[in-house]
């Protein structure tokens, strides 16, 4: 058949926004080995419902989302059509003349190996898809790309060097991914590039040298979220870029050099930068008038803020918090009029706050917490907040009417931890015991009952008689719940969780027991403790909630009891699944330092952490709160029960298999333990968490007891390590406690005592603890208390650093992966447990080179 002329259509990078919206009909009526025919064939081979009908007898080019060019398809647009899977070889990879390519917002997971033929590509676009492939070095056949966008999936590996073959390319986004390693050099011959987004992968190293040069047009500059090293120095040279995030990294030294014009957004937060911001206006060539945004937190800057911050006229937001600045005073910030966003929190702050803050009319978040400011709350006359943060600081006085009277409409305020007066009854329990914790004046009952009135006077006769009726209904409620609560027998905790409603007014102190300990939490009452929810900070939890989800902390909720003690499921209202893990031990921290580390720790997040939800303090208990995870920990499923200790299902007919996508599929029981591609990657992502703690947070983490019971498997059987940082709550008071360690994960320096004193655990102690999950992993073993071959009495580390060194180790292979073809990189496996299971710590490596050698025995799949 023959195809109508198409009118010349143009496109460029903002073609990509349009949306497919086609109707098909499953006829194929194109001639074979044509644009038409490949169009159609990829369309209806990716999925695409019989009810979403095509018109495959007309003309290509007549379709919507299809560009041609003298009857050739130059340009094809499909997003959001729910495409999935992996896209067939010989279909748009058939598409000679094609120039632009969108598929983003599918379920895409694979590209077909002729894609890469596509040497007219001007545009392509596949983000936010969930293509798992290795970016190939194919992508050099790219020459005439302008545009490359492939973030949001889940690419891994390296940025191949080939990149330096895509010489036109102007816009690279590759955000959200897993890519590793360091950014290719060969991205330096990329010189029209006006946009780079490399933000939240896994990429280290340092930026190529010559970096801010070879970019003479770079607009937008984006590494947040990876372990990029380097100083202010790798950035001179940038002389259009308006846009600056490196935030989340390892860069350090002084920030002075990267204020340079004409940035507009600057984000350096969560970084090493230390030194004196105060330097910066020497900078005689920054135009502080151009900055919009400005993020400078978690850094080690010290010293007095910027002497000119009022020249940054259109300054929006503002971040200086978590620094070590010297106390000084507010600073002077009254004629940055559009200022929105302030967070001045643990900068040294002292004296008052100024009352010409209120001139800052366009503010919505101010957060002053954390420092040691004084006298009386200014009349905050702002009608913009939503946001307000005072707690932990020396006010004192009467929180201000006109203050309150703004509070009810407000996101999210909180005044605890301060001197100050508050007398308004119209708060809830919970709000009072949430925002106001710690005030040494307060007076709940109001001095003002109509503080609070929404609605005029005349209606208090209504809301007597209402209110009397609601006492009414609830005294008959509760004298029922009363009279079945005597008769309930006690019920599943599944069952009982539902019913915290009735129990929000029980009174303590309240005393738990486990298998192997008896905890109190000394509460007088269960909803006067609050239960602090990072990501929810609305809701109002209490002590009493945590009751209901834990059905009274009951035994039959028990998860574990670990080091710091029992670990309890539970459900809170709302249906958030959590696990509750009570820190027994008693804490050298007060309150509002535990509070405080407690926030610090529930910031800090790795897809290979169990990140904590939030926490409560109960009397003497810490109770931390973490995300709930579904299949268990890896003590479970190397020498336990199946993956899923707490499921019913019967698994018995389950398999598991590896798909052709370096993957794994939807799999069940002991099946998994077949695959050594999943036991390296819970190895390499135990590896990661570790390496991130290590070197990625400011100060390093140090676990302190890493075991195969601390690692735990997501929805998605991603590794993920639980318990981290929660030895500095108690203070050296338990180094004797961790010293004597979990047995067979205890390192030889902490088993060597006649020197007296107690170690102190480092870095190298959680590497060789590290060594013995990767000793489990291979053979199968427990770290003590199995049996070996050799008739000895050894324990597995010693039983395989023999071997090791007798040049047998394939002998300690488990049974269940060999005949894989994959035994070499078992065995270097083995090699690697053996060095982090050095005898002095200075002869194991560091997790960052822990990661580097197991992602060079990766398994690969052959195609």
């Amino acid at each position: 058949m023959s195809f109508r002329r198409c009118p010349q259509m143009g496109f460029g990078f903002f073609s990509s926004v349009l949306v497919l919206t086609l109707f098909f009909r499953p006829l194929v009526c194109q001639e074979p080995n044509t644009d038409g025919y490949f169009v159609s064939d990829f369309l209806q081979k990716m999925g695409l419902s019989s009810s979403q009908g095509y018109n495959f007898s007309a003309p290509v080019c007549s379709w919507q989302g299809v560009f041609c060019e003298q009857e050739n398809v130059i340009g094809l647009v499909a997003s959001g059509l729910g495409l999935s899977g992996l896209i067939p070889d010989t279909t748009i990879g058939k598409l000679r003349n094609l120039e632009l390519l969108d598929l983003s917002n599918n379920k895409i997971t694979g590209l077909p190996s002729d894609l890469w033929s596509l040497g007219s590509l001007k545009t392509l676009n596949l983000s936010s898809n969930q293509i798992s492939d290795n970016l190939p070095s194919n992508i050099g056949n790219f020459g005439l790309l302008q545009t490359l966008d492939l973030s949001s999936n889940n690419f891994s590996g390296t940025i191949p060097e080939a990149m330096n073959s895509l010489l036109r390319l102007q816009v690279l986004m590759l955000a959200r991914n897993r890519f590793e390693s360091r950014i290719p050099s060969g991205i330096l011959n990329c010189h029209y590039l006006v946009s780079i987004d490399l933000s939240s992968n896994q990429l280290s190293g340092t930026l190529p040298h010559g970096f801010g040069a070879a970019f003479p047009k770079l607009k937008s500059f984006n590494i947040a979220g990876n372990g990029i090293r380097g100083r202010d120095s790798d950035f001179l040279g940038l002389k259009s870029t308006t846009y600056l995030n490196i935030s989340r990294n390892l860069f350090q030294g002084s920030v002075i050099g990267v204020f340079q014009e004409p940035l507009a957004v600057i984000d350096l937060s969560q970084n090493r930068f230390q030194g004196h911001i105060s330097q910066v206006h020497f900078n005689s060539s920054f135009n502080w008038s151009r900055l919009v945004y400005l993020d400078l937190s978690e850094n080690h800057l010290s010293g007095e803020f910027f002497s000119n911050l009022n020249d940054a006229q259109n300054l929006k937001h503002l971040n200086l918090a978590y620094n070590r600045f010297s106390k000084q005073a507010f600073p002077e910030i009254s004629t940055i009029s559009n200022l929105e966003y302030l967070n001045l929190s643990e900068t040294n702050l002292i004296g008052r706050i100024p009352a010409e803050i209120s001139e800052l009319s366009s503010l919505r978040t101010l957060d002053l917490s954390k420092n040691h400011l004084s006298s009386e709350i200014p009349l905050l006359s702002i009608k913009e907040f939503q946001v307000l943060d005072l707690s932990y600081n020396n006010l004192s006085g009467d929180i201000p009417v006109s203050l309150l009277e703004k509070l009810p409409w407000m996101e999210r305020f909180n005044f605890s931890y301060n001197n100050l007066t508050l007398c308004a009854s119209e708060f809830s329990p919970g709000t009072l015991k949430t925002a106001f914790i710690g005030l040494l004046n307060s007076c709940p009952i109001a001095a003002n009952p109509d503080l609070f009135r929404r609605k005029s006077p005349q209606h208090r006769g209504l809301k007597l008689a209402l209110a009397l009726a609601i006492s009414l209904v609830c005294l008959l409620v509760g004298l029922l719940f009363l009279a079945f609560g005597c008769r309930r027998k006690t019920r599943l905790w599944a069952v009982k969780q539902n019913s915290y409603k009735e129990e929000q007014n029980i009174s303590g102190p309240f005393s738990f027991q486990t298998d192997s300990t008896t905890w109190v939490a000394d509460v007088k009452l269960a909803t006067s403790v609050s239960v602090v929810i990072f990501e929810k900070p609305l809701l109002n939890f209490t002590f009493a909630d945590l009751l209901s989800a834990t059905s009274h902390f009951d035994r039959g909720t028990l998860l574990a009891e670990g080091r710091f003690g029992p670990v309890y499921r539970g459900f809170l209202p709302g249906g958030i699944h959590v696990a509750v893990k009570v820190l027994v031990h008693g804490s050298t921290m007060t309150d509002q330092e535990a509070a405080r580390e407690l926030e610090h720790l529930g910031r800090i997040k790795h897809p290979n952490l169990v990140p904590l939800t939030g926490y409560c303090l109960a009397g003497d208990q810490r109770i931390a709160i973490y995300d709930y995870m579904e299949n268990g920990n890896l003590q479970n499923l190397l020498h336990d029960l199946p993956l899923g200790l707490q499921t019913t299902e019967d698994w018995s007919t389950d398999t598991w298999e590896e798909d052709d996508n370096n993957g794994i599929q939807n799999v069940g029981s002991e099946g998994l333990l077949t695959t050594w591609r999943f036991r390296h990657k819970i190895a390499l992502g135990t590896a990661r968490a570790l390496a991130f703690l290590h070197h990625g947070c400011s100060p390093p983490i140090i676990h302190r007891d890493v075991k195969a019971s601390s690692v735990y498997l997501d929805s998605i059987l991603e590794p993920r390590l639980s318990d981290f940082g929660l030895a500095k709550i108690f203070g050296n008071g338990l180094e004797d406690e961790i010293a004597r360690g979990s047995p067979g994960y205890v390192p030889p320096e902490f088993l060597q005592l006649e020197t007296g004193s107690p170690k102190s655990p480092t870095p190298k102690s959680d590497v060789y603890g590290f060594g013995v999950i990767l000793f489990e992993l291979i053979t199968g073993k427990k770290p003590v208390e199995d049996e070996y071959p050799d008739d000895k009495e050894v324990n597995l580390v010693t039983w395989v650093r023999e071997l090791v060194r007798k040049n047998e180790v394939s002998r300690a292979i488990d049974p269940k992966i060999r005949g894989t073809g994959l035994e070499t990189q078992m065995e270097e496996a083995l090699k690697i447990g053996y060095l982090c299971t050095a005898d002095l710590p200075s002869k194991r490596p560091s997790m960052q080179q822990v990661v580097g050698l197991l992602k060079d025995i990766e398994p690969v799949t052959h195609q």
